[in-house]
């Protein structure tokens, strides 16, 4: 694989040690590859520093073609990702200290571009405490993510999005018309830009995380703490379009259907403890996210149903949320005419 650190030039290594206060890099591992060769996630050590012994750089360089798993291969497709890495920047470097230990994130010690690379220097969360990663979770694991996600939410209810994406998450309508022309005609397809709409005109907005799935969840152990990454898609938006995206990343079909409502409860028992004293009408927050629970699992089966229609989580669960939502969206029609 392609060392892209390696060749990282003078400047950005000298960059990375005066974010630092480093004398210098005493290691390189490589983590991961970013989405699509766009460059690597990179562990470094460090000697000299006074307040870290290693950091994680997100290092990205626009490549010449890009190289989807997935053959979607296009100009707006490199053109979302380029904004992607955009928005996490400005993330980090604006809005991720904003954060409190209620919806943990690595701490930034800088980020910047040269020409066509950036780098962005984070805090190395694993030697922070958060060095558990799973794949899938059992019901105290699910509330601990959705127990960030609640303090996540409160922390940015209301707030503008800025330079950050106006609306949320990889996949909404807007940024993805191409998988919306290879659908198959049907209810799904037809009600699209309605699940949309209903989802960006409620009432109540925060900023979402935007791929909130279980892998961008860091696990502290014993301790019930978690910190998340990757915040390339995080923008404005109503919260279920999180908490949905992380149930279906981590729980089976029979386990979405047997802790629901559960795990919605939840989720919305500290959201409302969270925004205690806001202001707020927390218990109309309530109401109007509760409604959106299945509009925003549709949002998401509709992109899924033009990515990759044989995926998974279509499954029974699914389109019976799915059946649910488009009855809503039917009744208000025909109350309008």
């Amino acid at each position: 694989m392609f060392d892209y650190i390696e060749c990282m030039n003078k400047r950005l290594q000298e960059f990375v040690l005066d974010a630092t206060g480093a004398a210098k890099i005493t290691s390189r591992t490589t983590i991961q590859s970013l989405w699509s060769g766009y460059g690597e996630l990179v562990k470094l050590g460090l000697a000299g520093s006074g307040f870290a012994d290693s950091v994680m750089v997100k290092y990205i360089v626009l490549p010449s073609g890009s190289n989807h798993p997935r053959g979607w291969n296009t100009g707006r497709s490199h053109a979302r990702k380029i904004k992607s890495y955009e928005v996490e920047m400005h993330w980090y470097r604006d809005w991720s200290s904003r954060c409190s230990e209620a919806c943990r994130v690595a701490r930034c010690y800088a980020a910047t571009q040269f020409g066509d690379e950036s780098v962005i220097v984070l805090e190395d969360l694993d030697a922070a405490g958060f060095s558990v990663r799973h794949s899938e979770l059992e019901l105290a694991g699910v509330k601990q993510c959705l127990c960030w996600l609640a303090g996540f939410h409160s922390t940015f209810m209301g707030s503008n999005p800025g330079d950050l994406w106006q609306k949320g998450s990889y996949w909404h309508l807007e940024t993805r018309p191409d998988e919306w022309t290879a659908m198959v005609d049907g209810p799904l397809k037809k009600w699209a830009a309605a699940i949309d709409s209903k989802l960006n005109n409620c009432r109540y907005k925060t900023l979402v995380h935007g791929d909130a799935k279980v892998a961008n969840f860091c696990f502290s152990g014993d301790t019930g703490r978690v910190a998340a990454v990757d915040f390339q898609y995080v923008g404005g938006g109503c919260g279920m379009k999180d908490v949905v995206y992380l149930l279906g990343s981590c729980l089976s079909e029979a386990q979405c259907k047997r802790w629901q409502n559960e795990l919605l409860t939840y989720y919305f028992t500290e959201l409302k403890q969270a925004l205690a004293g806001s202001g707020l009408d927390r218990d109309e927050l309530e109401r109007e996210w509760r409604s959106l629970f299945a509009i925003a699992w549709t949002d998401f089966y509709r992109f899924l149903d033009g990515w990759m229609p044989s995926h998974h989580k279509i499954n029974e669960y699914t389109r019976q949320l799915a059946v649910e939502a488009i009855a809503v969206l039917e009744a208000e029609s025909l109350a309008l005419r």
